[in-house]
């Protein structure tokens, strides 16, 4: 097994070095700092709303992503995440000054509505933009794949450090300090990935590209309806560990634990690259899926922090694999 381990893992670092020679080193820096804000505001709406407010259920957003995503396959990515990103910024930085001023729940609906659907979505935009590189390149499918790792990576290594940043201004300060760090990362780092030269490598879809209907309109559907229960679990896990962690006193404890959740999500998203490509995406799907569920289970069951950390770091297994 040891042995395994050392021929496993220079493969997989050279893997992930031909990843980064396709899309530049600049690419995933700016990528990664663009998608945190969307991980630090998440909780830090959550926290920041439920502590001025005393209701978390007034602290809830919702999302547009879908809606970015159909106009920037239609119009390119570099005005939609521009105007996105600025939008953004602005809306969070909103949310927290009513929130401060004490606004009523109207009010905070409204804007936590913009900024939820004013998310520019960085992360879906650089995984388009990566896979496009890698193909005009010529990458073979394991490349591919790889690209896509690297690129759930990311998004899991920015819900680490993003939600670990907003305990961290919970405990020390306020968690408007951390969403307001965040709305300026939207502006500068969120300009800078919409305005980065790789934009231009995603063409618009054309418009009879765009009116063609796939040939497999229930597999289509049954995975839209997955990713709807996905981040459903997503969402509720968020909630409930806020919830939890304040109801026993600690809420500042909140980011923490879900930031060691997404630690072990990360680990799990960076081996994918050494699956074999003998076990097909729809085995590893229904694994990580069916892990994601079983693993889950024990939340309903927790009643101290400390199991609360246990059972979300093994959960986090299954996180970034599905």
């Amino acid at each position: 097994m040891t042995r395994y381990y050392v021929h496993l893992m220079p493969g997989t670092f050279r893997t992930y070095g031909k990843v980064i020679a396709l899309t530049g080193p600049v690419l995933p820096v700016v990528s990664f700092l663009g998608r945190l804000p969307t991980a630090m505001c998440q909780l830090g709406s959550l926290l920041l709303v439920a502590e001025t407010s005393g209701s978390l259920a007034t602290a809830g957003q919702t999302a547009g992503g879908p809606l970015l995503g159909r106009v920037a396959d239609r119009h390119g990515q570099r005005t939609v995440v521009l105007v996105a990103a600025l939008v953004n910024a602005v809306a969070v930085a909103a949310l927290v000054f009513a929130a401060l001023d004490h606004a009523g729940t109207l009010p905070l609906a409204l804007i936590g509505a913009l900024a939820g659907a004013s998310v520019p979505q960085v992360g879906p935009m650089a995984r388009t933009r990566s896979v496009a590189i890698a193909r005009r390149n010529g990458a073979d499918e394991r490349i591919v794949g790889a690209v896509l790792s690297f690129e759930g990576t990311l998004d899991e290594v920015s819900f680490v450090l993003g939600p670990a940043l907003v305990g961290l201004a919970a405990a020390l300060a306020h968690p408007a300090a951390a969403l307001l760090v965040a709305a300026g990362l939207l502006a500068v780092c969120g300009t800078w990935f919409a305005l980065h030269p790789t934009a231009s490598r995603v063409r618009p879809a054309s418009r009879q590209a765009s009116s063609v209907r796939t040939s497999l309109p229930g597999a289509v559907y049954a995975l839209r309806t997955a990713m709807v229960l996905q981040g459903a679990m997503f969402g509720a896990s968020q909630a409930g560990i806020t919830a939890l962690t304040g109801r026993l006193g600690q809420p500042e404890q909140a980011g923490l634990v879900y930031a060691a959740m997404g630690v072990m999500s990360a680990a799990a998203g960076l081996a994918m690259a050494a699956v074999p490509a003998r076990i097909t995406l729809t085995a590893r799907w229904r694994a990580a899926t069916a892990a994601l569920v079983v693993l889950s289970v024990p939340l309903l069951f927790v009643r101290s922090l400390w199991a609360l950390y246990a059972v979300v770091v093994v959960l986090g297994v299954a996180y970034a694999p599905t």
